[in-house]
């Protein structure tokens, strides 16, 4: 295949890096979050979406395209989560194969215990190793690749 591109050494240096750091970032707020709140990066991820929804709820299908999960991987998330009391599913009155996941009022408890320490961490591991110029570059990269990524309706 003479069409296919290969990635320079910076590029391969940069992608490198940017996965370790996505991986360690990760893996350390996930640690602290479950340690302080018995909430994983996946049940945070799920709180703040219902959180931030109108009613406290969201079509489980939009989601899934929000947050970017397959069909699998969110019913399986969502299981756990209305087994620990955090979330329920209801149908759609009008759209019998339509389900929403809401918040509950101890999944509302739990993110906003959650979410200041989070926050806390977040500012402490991430951006306060940024200047503001760099933060700015970091969400114009960002919203660049998301761009490729995402329908253009959730952008």
């Amino acid at each position: 295949m003479s069409d296919v591109r290969k990635l320079t050494r910076e590029q391969t240096q940069a992608w490198q890096q940017f996965q370790q750091m996505q991986e360690l970032l990760q893996s350390r707020l996930g640690q602290l979050l479950q340690s302080r709140s018995n909430l994983s990066n996946a049940d945070y991820t799920v709180l703040v979406v219902l959180s931030e929804a109108p009613g406290r709820r969201c079509r489980v299908y939009e989601m899934g395209r929000m947050i970017g999960w397959e069909k699998s991987r969110l019913h399986h998330q969502l299981s756990r989560m209305s087994n620990r009391g955090l979330v329920v599913r209801e149908a759609d009155p009008d759209t019998p194969r339509a389900m929403y996941a809401v918040l509950t009022d101890a999944g509302l408890a739990a993110i906003k215990g959650a979410a200041p320490e989070h926050g806390r961490d977040v500012q402490r591991l991430f951006f306060d190793h940024l200047t503001e110029r760099q933060v700015a570059q970091l969400s114009a990269i960002s919203r660049r690749v998301l761009e490729g990524l995402l329908p253009e309706d959730l952008l």
